[in-house]
């Protein structure tokens, strides 16, 4: 049987700086810096046995790493493109899944108003379009097309077929037309659901007068005065009872 012999290296005077730095660098892998000593080793002259003994590796691994560089050079001590695993769902199931999220839930009759990854989920089991799919798998598909069901604004969309008959009056009355009549110019049109506080209360306490200065009895809180020695702080005043106010 045939002994196998050790190839031969050589590396550039550029490789063999490229080598030192991989092999003794702070920020390089483990991995790289492994096979670059390999390689550094084996340039000086020693063989597969004795820089696998001295590096605590197997002998196959020694002679890996340096043939591989013997015939690519530095490309050579990089991972090799792995194929990976096999896709599981097709791409006619993704697209059927981000056409379902698409859609509103009520025309699949689910009583929801958005929808979400795990309703996703199981409405694509409930139909048929895989066997099982998760909602992380959902999530990942929905964010290659930037698609967030859950954000969507369903209100912006008409989808109440009487949508003309119902916004018609709130329409006429912003163009101040009441049942086909234009009003008056002493009457007016008031939305209270647009402002804040808007509806009619009553007064607590009676309006005081303007004047300079805090009042007494109605804004107690902002008296202050100055304690004695510490210019600069304020305090409240000491309260000696409930005022009627």
């Amino acid at each position: 049987m045939p002994l196998r012999t050790a190839c031969p290296i050589a590396p550039s005077a550029a490789e063999r700086a490229r080598l030192k730095t991989m092999a003794y660098g702070h920020k390089t892998e483990h991995r790289l810096r492994v096979r670059a000593q390999v390689v550094l080793h084996a340039a000086r002259g020693r063989s597969d046995a004795r820089i696998a003994q001295e590096m605590g590796l197997h002998p196959d691994t020694v002679r890996r790493w340096r043939g591989r560089f013997a015939e690519q050079g530095l490309p050579g001590l990089k991972d090799r493109q792995r194929c990976g695993r096999p896709p599981v769902f097709t791409p006619l199931q993704v697209a059927e899944v981000k056409a379902l999220a698409c859609r509103l839930p009520a025309e699949s009759g689910v009583p929801l108003s958005r929808w979400s990854c795990p309703e996703l989920a199981y409405e694509a089991t409930r139909r048929g379009i895989a066997a099982f799919v998760s909602a992380s798998t959902v999530r990942r598909w929905l964010a290659d097309d930037a698609l967030k069901p859950w954000q969507h604004r369903s209100w912006i969309f008409i989808t109440d077929l009487d949508v003309r008959a119902k916004a018609q009056r709130v329409l006429d009355l912003y163009a101040r037309t009441w049942q086909g009549t234009p009003l008056n110019a002493d009457e007016y049109v008031i939305s209270a659901d647009e402002k804040t506080s808007i509806q009619a209360r009553c007064r607590c306490h009676l309006t005081l007068a303007p004047g300079p200065g805090p009042r007494d009895a109605g804004e107690p809180h902002l008296r202050t005065r100055r304690r004695p020695g510490l210019p600069g702080r304020l305090r409240r005043p000491r309260r000696e009872g409930v005022r009627p106010l």
